[in-house]
């Protein structure tokens, strides 16, 4: 018995060592920058945490169209929508000024697409005007909280649309998320919790096709490394603040276990290739960690 009981003490030193190693790590990455910071680190199988200013709430920008997405797939699931369904796109749903591929797709609207492909743009190429077309499905906003209410997924605030937030830099910080809660509804997510096994494995298809943001989470990871993420970014107001330069993902390693992982970086007077560095770095760090 003593055997095991000191096998036990070595095996939880050496744990403990290991995140202590992580922890100075990440403070050396964060040291003297400008910015809150927000980060939440959670392995899937093996049950470890690692959080920093997790409990903060920041604004998510772009990540919320995760939830947006999970609550227009819920909506499917429920049979109140069809990914089959055809949406028209027009003038009054393809805004200038904003980020949307989709528009650039479809310069001149007047065309009927599917319900999936919105929903894909939105999520993998994180589509403006996508969002606002599946708000408008849903009802609002109030949806999206209701049916994450209803999952008990807490730390976690939508209010305003992308045209919203285009309108008023302050909208933003009343879209919230904490760095923990990304990470728990990422593995409520990946337990089948939020939705059917249909809607899951579409979804994740769907997020590990991300285009957007390799500067960040991915950019220090093995090439095919499979990471199902969702990127966020604010951009800069006439003072020179960063709101938001976020990332969430649900990463799979070598040896076919996971973890979720959410950089919250915010309210940053950093450029802005200091914020994606700050997140490629801590990435690479859990990485590091997992993969010792």
């Amino acid at each position: 018995m003593k055997k095991i009981g000191l096998l036990f003490v070595l095996i939880s030193a050496f744990v403990f060592g290991q995140q202590s190693v992580l922890e100075q790590k990440i403070n050396a990455i964060i040291k003297d920058k400008n910015a809150t910071v927000g980060i939440s680190v959670l392995g899937f199988e093996n049950g470890f945490k690692y959080n920093k200013n997790a409990d903060k709430k920041l604004p998510m920008q772009s990540v919320f169209k995760f939830h947006i997405a999970a609550a227009v797939l819920d909506y499917v699931d429920k049979g109140k929508l069809s990914l089959d369904q055809k949406i028209l796109l027009n003038n009054a749903n393809l805004h200038e000024n904003t980020w949307s591929p989709l528009r650039d797709k479809y310069p001149k609207g007047n065309v009927e697409v599917p319900l999936s492909e919105i929903l894909e743009y939105t999520v993998a190429k994180s589509d403006n005007n996508g969002c606002d077309i599946l708000l408008k499905l849903l009802g609002g906003t109030k949806t999206v909280q209701r049916f994450m209410n209803s999952k008990d997924v807490r730390g976690f605030q939508i209010k305003f649309n992308e045209a919203e937030m285009h309108k008023d830099w302050n909208a933003q910080y009343e879209n919230y998320s904490t760095a923990a809660s990304a990470t728990e509804v990422l593995k409520k997510f990946y337990d089948g919790k939020l939705l059917s096994k249909m809607s899951t494995d579409y979804l994740m298809k769907v997020m590990l096709s991300t285009s957007t943001g390799k500067n960040k989470l991915i950019e220090q990871l093995p090439e095919n490394t499979p990471v199902a993420r969702k990127t966020g970014a604010s951009g800069k107001n006439n003072a020179g603040l960063t709101g938001a330069e976020n990332e969430i993902a649900i990463v799979t390693l070598p040896n076919g276990k996971h973890y979720a992982i959410a950089v919250f970086v915010s309210n940053s007077t950093e450029t802005n290739m200091v914020n994606c560095k700050m997140i490629s770095d801590i990435s690479k760090s859990v990485w590091d960690y997992f993969n010792k």
